[in-house]
């Protein structure tokens, strides 16, 4: 299965394909720095500029959370669970970290296939 990744849309010139890649892509946000063994949260969104539809045949099925190549964690959604309307799908993670930790989000788009952060880098102390 193919994995798409998010380009700087900045540097598109065509905005229809700013909107395809930034509707789709995942972004992870969390602190820099996490404490050992205590409780972490990592937010991750669908799409920053852009909403992602929410249709019968066109919707986000599930979000991972990924520490290298362990998941960490997983949600999924079906289809009406943002009302039908555009929205930018997104969830909050609590993972408690033991090591430093090399984030990444794969999220599934039922139409349009499978899409993966940047890596986010967290260091634990």
């Amino acid at each position: 299965m193919k994995i798409n990744k998010y380009v700087d849309i900045s540097t598109l010139d065509k905005e229809a394909k700013r909107d395809y890649i930034d509707r789709h892509s995942a972004f992870v946000y969390c602190d820099d720095n996490a404490k050992k063994g205590e409780k972490f949260k990592v937010k991750v969104k669908v799409g920053d500029e852009y909403k992602h539809p929410d249709d019968t045949d066109h919707y986000i099925a599930w979000i991972q959370l990924w520490n290298g190549e362990k998941m960490l964690a997983q949600t999924n959604f079906i289809e009406g669970a943002m009302g039908n309307q555009p929205e930018n799908v997104e969830v909050d993670f609590y993972i408690v970290p033991t090591k430093n930790m090399k984030l990444t989000a794969t999220a599934f788009c039922t139409k349009h296939g499978l899409w993966e952060s940047d890596e986010k880098l967290v260091t634990v102390e």
